[in-house]
């Protein structure tokens, strides 16, 4: 059974940093594309940020130089620090797992990010 669990979500202030985890079980972690999103109320969800297997990385506009994302693949675990956030980063961030050896993504229950103005 697959589970991603995220957590590090919470209430900050603008230009304040918070750390989300993302801790995966059920997939080989180690041969998984990973992603954070995030949807704001009204709005698509979108990518924020992703990693392959080996490290390399993607950021959407709007959080580069502010977002990073990194992986532990010892611990199955997937983070995305962020910095200096605004509160247009206010919404529920969501980790996915795309495990190579299957045709399948996988989603996290998401995480409540608030950031006040």
């Amino acid at each position: 059974q697959v589970q991603l669990v995220e957590s590090g979500g919470g209430l900050v202030q603008a230009g304040g940093s918070l750390r989300l985890s993302c801790a995966a079980s059920g997939i080989a972690f180690s041969l998984s594309a990973m992603g954070w999103y995030r949807q704001a109320p009204g709005k698509q969800r979108e990518l924020v940020a992703s990693s392959t297997p080996v490290g390399s990385t993607t950021y959407a506009d709007s959080v580069k130089g502010r977002f990073t994302i990194s992986r532990d693949n010892a611990k199955s675990t997937v983070y995305l620090q962020m910095n200096s956030l605004k509160a247009e980063d206010t919404a529920v961030y969501y980790c996915k797992a795309s495990p190579f050896l299957n045709n399948n993504d996988y989603w996290g229950q998401g995480t409540q990010v608030t950031v006040s103005s």
